[in-house]
């Protein structure tokens, strides 16, 4: 897995950092990880257009066919 070093960082900074991480129950490691994750997922423009793209390959119900919501129901009255 790549890594990433991040040079003069503020005391101030790394002191918020930890008390957010012990805060979560993380390292100062797994706090960053997390914030970093976070920032970097799509925005909201680029998951619609994902799901846009889906959309555009999943084929229509036919008439009269389940819904997946309707199988998994009737899977779990089976039980």
């Amino acid at each position: 897995m790549p890594q990433v070093l991040v040079r003069s960082l503020e005391e101030e900074t790394i002191a918020r950092l930890k008390a957010m991480a012990a805060a979560h129950g993380r390292s100062l490691e797994a706090e960053m990880r997390e914030i970093l994750r976070r920032a970097a997922r799509p925005t909201k423009e680029e998951a619609l257009a994902l799901a846009d793209e889906i959309r555009a390959r999943t084929r229509p119900l036919r008439p009269g066919e389940p819904t997946a919501a309707e199988m998994i129901r009737e899977d779990r009255d089976t039980r």
